[in-house]
C-alpha cells in the first residue's frame, strides 16, 4: 500500500497557526472598531464603515509589491519582517484618541496585512505535497474561516467586561504569538528562486502572475456574491428580528466547513477541481437562495450551512488552482494576484451592495448573487475547456 506525503507537518502547522492569528485580529478588529468609532470616538456610521474599508484597500495596494518584496527577501524572511511590522501595529491601538490616527494606524495594518497574508498563503503552498494541495490548502483555509467565529467571539465577550483599552492589550499579546510561530517555520528556498537577470525597468511580470488572472477574477466574483453575506448579514438578521440567532450564523458555517473539508478536498486531489468546484457553485447558490426567502430561525441556520459548505470550499479551491498555475517559484507571485482579484472583489461588492439595498430590499440582493453564481458555472466550464485545450496541445508539441 503506497502512502500519501504528510500534510500535518511541524511546518505546516506553524503556518496554519500564523494564519490564524492573525485573521482573530482581523476579524476582532473589524467587529468592534465600528463600536469603538461610534461610542468612544463620537463618530458616524460612515467613519465606522471606512475603518472597515481602508485596511482592505490598503492591503490591495501593497499586494503587487509583495509578492516583489518576498522574491527579493526570501520568503520566511518576508513572513517574519512583516509579522512583526503587524503585531507592532496592533500596540498602537491601545493610544488612539481621534479618527485621523485610527485611520492612518488601519491603513499601515492593511498594509502589513498584504504582505503577511501573501507570505503565508506562498509558503503553504510550498509546505504542502503537490499531490495533496487541494486537500492541504483546503485544511489551510480553515485557519482562516475558523477565526471569522473566533475574532468576533473574543471581541465582543470581553468588551462585555472590559474596555477597548484593554482588548486591544489582549489582543497585542496574542499577536506575540505569532512572531514566534513565524519563526519557528523551515522551508526549503534554495533552487525556487528563477534566474534573475539585471534589468533596467520593471515589467507587470514582476508584480502579477498572468497564469493565475483568469480563476482569480473567477473568484472575484464569487468573492462579490460572498460580501452581501460577510458584510450585510447581521443588519439583514436584525431586520428580520432574528438578531440572537445571527451570532451561530458564522458557528454553523465554520462547522459544515470543517465537516466536509477532509472529503472535498480528497475529492479535489483525486477526481480533479470541477467535481468539487461546480457542485459547490450550485450549494453556495442554493444558500443564497435560502438566504433571500428566509424568514425564521431555522432557515437562516440552514442558509449557512449552505453557504458554510458551498463557498467555504470554493475559495481554498480556487487558490489551489492559482497556484497551481505558476511555477514553484512563482507561488508567492501567484497568492499575491489571487488575493488582489479576491480582494478587489470583497471591497467591490461590499461598496455597490451598500449603494443597491435601498432600492432592492435584501431578499432580492441575495437573490441577485445566486444568479451571480449560477452565471459563474458556466464560465468556470469555459475555462475548464480552455485549459485542457491547452494542456493537450503543450503535450502534442512535446510529443512531436
Amino acid at each position: 500500500m503506497s502512502h500519501q506525503p504528510k500534510i500535518w507537518t511541524k511546518d505546516f502547522i506553524s503556518i496554519s497557526l500564523t494564519q490564524f492569528l492573525i485573521f482573530i485580529s482581523f476579524y476582532t478588529l473589524l467587529t468592534t472598531l465600528p463600536i469603538f468609532v461610534v461610542q468612544n470616538l463620537h463618530g458616524n456610521e460612515a467613519e465606522a464603515g471606512l475603518v472597515v474599508t481602508s485596511m482592505l484597500i490598503a492591503a490591495i495596494i501593497i499586494r503587487p509589491f509583495s509578492a516583489l518584496l518576498l522574491q527579493k527577501t526570501g520568503k520566511k524572511r518576508g513572513l517574519i519582517l512583516s509579522v512583526v511590522m503587524f503585531v507592532a501595529i496592533t500596540f498602537l491601538y491601545m493610544f488612539i484618541k481621534s479618527f485621523i490616527p485610527l485611520l492612518i494606524v488601519r491603513f499601515l495594518h492593511g498594509l502589513a496585512f498584504g504582505v503577511v497574508t501573501t507570505a503565508t498563503g506562498a509558503i503553504a503552498a510550498d509546505i504542502i505535497p503537490a499531490s495533496r494541495r487541494g486537500a492541504g490548502l483546503g485544511y489551510f483555509a480553515m485557519a482562516m474561516n475558523l477565526a471569522v467565529v473566533v475574532g468576533p467571539f473574543i471581541g465582543l465577550t470581553v468588551l462585555q467586561y472590559t474596555s477597548f483599552q484593554q482588548l486591544f492589550l489582549l489582543l497585542s499579546i496574542i499577536m506575540l504569538v505569532t512572531i514566534i510561530h513565524a519563526t519557528m517555520i523551515q522551508i526549503d528556498e534554495t533552487g525556487v528562486k528563477p534566474n534573475v537577470q539585471e534589468k533596467q525597468k520593471w515589467t507587470v511580470h514582476d508584480f502579477i502572475e498572468t497564469r493565475a488572472l483568469p480563476i482569480a477574477f473567477i473568484c472575484s466574483l464569487i468573492a462579490l456574491a460572498y460580501s452581501s453575506v460577510m458584510s450585510f448579514i447581521s443588519v439583514y438578521s436584525s431586520a428580520l428580528g432574528l438578531t440572537s440567532t445571527a451570532g451561530y450564523f458564522f458557528v454553523v458555517f465554520a462547522a459544515v466547513m470543517i465537516t466536509s473539508r477532509p472529503y472535498l478536498g480528497r475529492t479535489f486531489d483525486v477526481k480533479g477541481p470541477k467535481y468539487v468546484i461546480i457542485p459547490c457553485l450550485f450549494i453556495f447558490s442554493l444558500g443564497l437562495i435560502a438566504l433571500s426567502i428566509t424568514h425564521s430561525s431555522w432557515m437562516l441556520l440552514t442558509s449557512a450551512a449552505l453557504i458554510g459548505l458551498g463557498f467555504g470550499t470554493l475559495l481554498p479551491s480556487f487558490q489551489t488552482m492559482a497556484v497551481q498555475a505558476a511555477p514553484k517559484h512563482r507561488s508567492a507571485h501567484a497568492t499575491s494576484t489571487f488575493f488582489i482579484l479576491y480582494d478587489g472583489g470583497m471591497a467591490l461588492g461590499s461598496f455597490i451592495w451598500g449603494m443597491l439595498i435601498s432600492y432592492f430590499g435584501f431578499a432580492n440582493l441575495y437573490l441577485l448573487n445566486a444568479v451571480i453564481v449560477l452565471a459563474v458555472i458556466l464560465l468556470f466550464r469555459y475555462y475548464l475547456g480552455k485549459r485542457t485545450l491547452f494542456i493537450h496541445r503543450k503535450r502534442e508539441r512535446i510529443s512531436s
